[in-house]
């Protein structure tokens, strides 16, 4: 079943997994499923799900609408700087990847933060 974004996202994964049991993973899947573009991020793989993966977000080519997190505030905190660079419109942190001082520094640059779960918004029409 395919099925039709509203209008098709750029999305960077940061911490994308070529893994089918991780929820990088799912969210890698289920976003192609549902009609965007997905770009995986992440220096240990060269490609996840037929999608050129990269190792940081600034290799990635922009624009990119939202970025959605799947690391932990130890390995998100040190990308602050490179994630509001991105100018994404949307920081989805999903369950386990919150991160009060990027939420913090995000908001200030005019990004949306959403604590949520992107596999659940995709399915519930809240993405």
């Amino acid at each position: 079943m395919m099925n039709k974004p509203r209008t098709a996202e750029t999305v960077a994964v940061l911490g994308a997994s070529p893994k089918p049991e991780r929820y990088a993973y799912k969210a890698m899947e289920l976003l192609q499923e549902y009609g965007h573009h997905p770009v995986p991020i992440n220096p240990a793989f060269a490609e996840i799900r037929g999608e050129r993966c990269y190792p940081k977000i600034s290799d990635a080519p922009g624009p990119i609408d939202t970025v959605t997190l799947y690391l932990g505030e130890a390995r998100s905190t040190p990308l602050i700087d490179e994630i509001i660079a991105a100018k994404p419109r949307r920081l989805i942190m999903n369950p386990g990847a919150e991160n009060g001082v990027l939420a913090t520094e995000a908001e200030k640059a005019g990004i949306e933060v959403v604590e949520g779960c992107t596999l659940v918004m995709l399915r519930t029409e809240q993405f």
